[in-house]
């Protein structure tokens, strides 16, 4: 006989137990209902009749109020604090139809749980302990990883890869302030004192390895987001041809006939690991008809969001007053190519060469000559090189990483007087501790954990 249900399950602090749908929306022939809270060996009696033993699959009917059962499948019970969250998490592999699911869940919310925020399993596992910051996002990073190498990178970080580089440069930091502030109470010894311990050697290694730790965390940063590629020129200069040569697809629509293109045309392709997402835009050019002015508008907003522009040119005709008006409208920041179209049509070769203000590319989008040229240079021009230590990270580690250089360089400017020296060190160690979340407000994790998808 089965034990009598709880009328509610709180932990010992008064809080419900959080539950999701942990397996993806649609039909499977598996799906998880997830549950974490504090002592939920009675919540799992009431959901399935048993009281099952940590970590061991027990076989049970999930059942309803009335007795009935639901459905028959898995129960596994891992107790705290050896659990994902560091909470008692109890997980049902039931069969993985919607309506089961939906039923299971609606069972767990009767027993007292309440229904799981986006990110709340993982923001758990970070406030108990069980994941710093970085490798919490590293989490949502394996899910929506596009590329095996981004993938890999993710686990990396998941795995702590990146929050011990940062950690160690947290020990470098710590270890020269200590130096710095034990001269404070000398004060005519300072410098003198400082030389004898090598801080400013040790400043020197610091700022070496920070910009290690940039490099691969900005090339862990390009796997995680990709390129954003702009094609842009004037109308009728191969624009859609070159997108559908990349892409190794008919996706966008091609004539001879100049301002075909009238809207966005996007596709995402793979080049090294990197994803690269390739946008047609319509021609550049005064025109008067309406809808071709909105595609325009649209292209030059496109621009403004770019990595890198590619203005296509005629190969027969080169670079001309249109092609000059463009580059001049060009935002000063971004990164810019010139690929010389339709060699085929002429007597040049594909090649690659440095103009006055950019790198040139001469190729055929319709014999596909000379597009690998153009594949390797794009990533290039955002300074990636393949690398297998690479760490996926965000942006939000990039800037911190540039943040914290940018303390350490003023702290050098600081010098003789160790009292703003030792203030830069402490704002670069507060700022490089936001990457782990040693010091992180509650407004950056729940932007954070709000991103997860619920379940996780």
């Amino acid at each position: 006989m089965a034990e009598k249900p709880p009328t509610t399950a709180r932990s010992e602090s008064g809080k419900a137990p959080i539950a999701a749908i942990a397996t993806a929306a649609g039909r499977g022939g598996i799906g998880i209902i997830r549950v974490s809270g504090v002592s939920l060996i009675d919540f799992a009696a009431a959901l399935s009749g048993k009281r099952p033993a940590a970590r061991f699959a027990t076989l049970s009917d999930f059942r309803a109020a009335d007795g009935s059962t639901i459905d028959s499948g898995l129960l596994l019970y891992f107790p705290a604090p050896h659990s994902f969250t560091g909470e008692d998490v109890l997980e049902v592999h039931a069969h993985g139809g919607p309506v089961v699911m939906q039923m299971l869940l609606m069972r767990c919310l009767e027993l007292g749980a309440r229904l799981a925020e986006p990110g709340e399993f993982t923001r758990l596992a970070y406030l108990n302990g069980k994941l710093d910051l970085a490798q919490a996002e590293a989490v949502i990073d394996l899910i929506d990883a596009a590329t095996c190498s981004a993938a890999r990178s993710a686990v990396r970080s998941l795995q702590g890869e990146f929050s011990k580089e940062v950690n160690h440069l947290l020990g470098q930091l710590i270890e020269l302030r200590t130096l710095v502030e034990a001269t404070l109470d000398f004060p005519d010894e300072e410098v003198d004192f400082l030389e004898a311990a090598d801080a400013f050697g040790r400043l020197e290694r610091l700022q070496q390895h920070l910009t290690q730790v940039f490099d691969r965390a900005q090339q862990g940063r390009l796997l995680q987001g990709g390129l954003h590629v702009v094609l842009a020129g004037q109308p009728n200069v191969g624009k859609s041809s070159l997108l559908n040569c990349l892409a190794g697809d008919e996706l966008a629509i091609v004539t001879p006939l100049p301002g075909t293109t009238r809207d966005l045309v996007r596709s995402t392709l793979q080049v090294e690991g990197i994803p690269l997402h390739v946008i047609d835009t319509a021609g550049l050019r005064e025109t008067e008809d309406q809808i071709e002015k909105i595609g325009i508008e649209r292209s030059w907003r496109e621009i403004e969001r770019a990595d890198v522009v590619v203005l296509l040119v005629d190969a027969r005709t080169g670079v001309g007053e249109a092609e000059r008006a463009i580059v001049a409208k060009l935002p000063t920041h971004l990164a810019r190519l010139t690929v010389y179209n339709k060699i085929d049509l002429t007597s040049r070769a594909a090649a690659c060469h440095q103009e006055a203000d950019a790198v040139a590319i001469a190729l055929s989008a319709k014999t596909g000559e000379g597009v690998e040229l153009l594949r390797q240079e794009l990533l290039r021009v955002v300074g990636w090189h393949p690398a297998e230590d690479v760490f996926i990270a965000r942006e939000r580690h990039l800037q911190a990483l540039t943040e914290t250089r940018h303390h350490i360089e003023k702290a050098y400017q600081q010098l003789p007087q160790l009292e703003l020296f030792a203030e830069e060190l402490r704002l670069a160690q507060l700022t490089l501790s936001t990457i782990t979340g040693e010091f992180s407000t509650d407004d950056l994790l729940g932007e954070i954990f709000g991103r997860f998808c619920i379940g996780k």
